[in-house]
């Protein structure tokens, strides 16, 4: 079962600010509760990460993943799942967009476990995420 969520949200920091903080994907251990570890393993020309792996704990379980990258400037970014322990797919999205007070953020996240949960299991890790990424990322951009 696939699950996706949106959410939408308002940072009080430029485009280019909310994505210096996204780009510094070797710091999600210290904003996203759920990730434990994470190292990159490839960048592209410009330094940003290409492909990374990270270690994610959520309800009870821990995925080792591997994630590629694509970057658009400072617009967006995506990120798609190339191998993982719990996971067949996992697809983020972030756009940015600039605002008179900072940058509008919407998050678009799908998550499919590899093995059957329950549909209440599997929401919850996509409503920690869609949290994390909403309040957790607001607030490293704005201590920055």
């Amino acid at each position: 079962m696939t699950v996706t969520g949106t959410k939408e949200f308002d940072i009080k920091a430029t485009p280019a600010d909310v994505m210096a903080a996204i780009v510094a994907v070797e710091d999600l251990p210290g904003w996203s509760g759920p990730h434990k570890s994470v190292t990159v393993e490839s960048r592209f020309d410009d330094g940003r990460p290409n492909r990374v792996r990270a270690d994610v704990s959520a309800v009870g379980f821990t995925d080792h993943q591997i994630t590629d990258y694509t970057w658009n400037g400072d617009d967006s970014m995506s990120w798609s799942l190339q191998d993982s322990t719990l996971q067949a797919v996992q697809e983020g999205t972030y756009r940015l967009t600039p605002t008179a007070n900072g940058t509008h953020v919407h998050f678009d996240l799908a998550l499919k476990p590899k093995i059957p949960l329950p549909g209440f299991v599997v929401k919850k890790v996509l409503s920690i995420a869609m949290d994390t990424a909403s309040k957790g990322l607001t607030k490293f951009v704005e201590s920055r």
